[in-house]
């Protein structure tokens, strides 16, 4: 994850505004620690902090078309660049970024490439020909992004809130799947896929179309040309993510480069349910684990910094955040980058208990539809910032869109939670994966319960917090 900042169209190309755009993106370094980026045209500022994951050595940013004219700052990844770039022969790319196909996408298609991007990603991209731009953000959210309004007219995009709080009138989210454009002057939806209308899909239930999906999610986030691992706490989603890429891992790019030993991370308080269960996974899969403990203490007092990088005072949101902020420092300490990890599933499947009381199939789909609406204001923005704290990347495969259409696709009754018929929450995704010949996991951790984040590192986590809570409002 890299940190983006974007000041557009403020009547001001002094050099003091240069300053202070410069001044604004050294808060979002922790974002980036590899490289810092500011271009200006007139009174357009586009700056970029960058961590570097593809291309380490010619990616820096901003990037641009060949003559300079288009200019992107980027935060993301762009999964199928390469398919992208051969659509687009006639064109001269100046570095092996993934995001570099943005500028000529723009040049071929004008603003509606978007839809075309499989990745995550937020963006400005400025057009000096005409002064126009336009900024986008990935179809869930996973990539965070805001935008502001200047007193003087001036919009202002950044990667987080305290990019461009203190300069704006007002600010607020910039909506998932929506890009913004100057010359019509507002909002637009580009990601419009069958299940965002809510009405309840009819195709019927196929375990190995379900597997295949969520293996080539996984897949092409094996892309990387730095070290990598997975985060691993022993439940059922996280384990499938490592079983999967430790299965796939050997044929990549990456392992060429960093062999095919797969790292595994989990944290939790001493006795923790997701410490035994992840060690167990992690024996299971051959993986190199690494186990982090944290005390209640050593949470309660990283709770400020916390608030500081998620920039949310969602009660659950912290209590998430806080052993993940944690974890993410040990892991980039050992000189890794970037973690697979497992967000998205029990919003797209009803992995939730109380799913259990669903009423009928329609309300069950209903149910699911919102909660992956809403995943960029709780767990994309717990697993991004936490993790971008410390100049770590993120990525979540439940969260690829091309899987998402699959899984939101199937008739829901499939997905309706009847323990009397042995169909616990996440049933369809727990058959997917339950192959006799060659396991995926073993039996009892493809049908474990579901843990909270919060509360499969250590139960006392939850209740030291209450305790801490109870003394400062005495």
């Amino acid at each position: 994850m890299c940190g983006i900042l974007a000041v557009l169209g403020c009547s001001d190309d002094t050099q003091a505004k240069r300053f202070r755009v410069l001044e604004l993106s050294r808060r979002l370094k922790h974002r980036g620690p590899d490289w810092s980026g500011l271009y200006q045209h007139g009174d357009c500022y586009l700056a970029h902090q960058r961590l570097a994951i593809i291309d380490p050595a010619s990616g820096d940013q901003p990037l641009f078309n060949e003559d300079k004219s288009v200019v992107v700052t980027v935060n993301g990844e762009i999964y199928n660049h390469e398919e992208l770039r051969s659509r687009l022969p006639n064109h001269k790319f100046r570095t092996g970024s993934d995001c570099d196909v943005i500028a000529h996408l723009y040049e071929e298609f004008g603003e509606d490439f978007v839809d075309m991007l499989d990745g995550i990603f937020a963006f400005v991209l400025l057009d000096t020909r005409d002064n126009s731009f336009i900024a986008a953000r990935d179809a869930i959210g996973v990539t965070p992004l805001y935008i502001g309004w200047g007193l003087d007219g001036s919009i202002w995009i950044s990667s987080e809130m305290k990019g461009l709080n203190d300069d704006c009138e007002h600010f607020e989210v910039f909506p998932p799947g929506h890009l913004y454009s100057s010359k019509q002057g507002g909002f637009r939806r580009w990601y419009n896929p069958p299940w965002f209308s809510e009405a309840v899909p009819s195709t019927p239930y196929d375990p190995l179309v379900l597997r295949k999906a969520f293996e080539d999610a996984v897949i092409k986030r094996l892309m990387t040309d730095v070290p990598f691992g997975v985060l691993l706490s022993g439940g059922l989603d996280s384990s499938l993510v490592a079983s999967i890429t430790a299965r796939h891992l050997a044929g990549t790019k990456a392992a060429k480069q960093w062999g095919t030993q797969l790292h595994s991370f989990c944290v939790g308080l001493e006795g923790s349910p997701d410490l035994k269960a992840g060690r167990e996974v992690a024996d299971y899969l051959g993986t190199v684990h690494h186990e982090f403990h944290f005390t209640v203490q050593d949470g309660i007092d990283a709770i400020e910094d916390v608030i500081f990088h998620i920039e949310t005072y969602d009660v659950t949101t912290i209590r998430a955040a806080t052993p993940m902020f944690l974890m993410s420092r040990k892991i980039k300490s050992l000189g890794v980058k970037m973690v697979i990890s497992g967000e998205g599933s029990d919003e797209i499947f009803g992995g939730y208990l109380y799913f259990h009381k669903a009423p009928n199939k329609e309300e069950f789909h209903q149910e699911t539809c919102r909660k992956i609406k809403a995943l960029h204001q709780y767990d994309c923005l717990r697993a991004n910032k936490a993790t971008s704290a410390w100049g770590l990347e993120a990525r979540v495969p439940f969260l690829d869109k091309a899987f998402i259409n699959t899984a939101m696709a199937i008739d829901p009754e499939a997905k309706m939670i009847h323990p009397e018929e042995g169909r616990i929450e996440k049933w369809v995704l727990r058959r997917a994966f339950d192959d006799e010949k060659q396991p995926y996991l073993p039996k009892h951790i493809l049908y474990r319960q579901k843990e909270q984040f919060s509360d499969g590192v250590g139960y006392s986590w939850i209740d030291g917090l209450k305790d801490h809570a109870a003394k400062l409002t005495r």
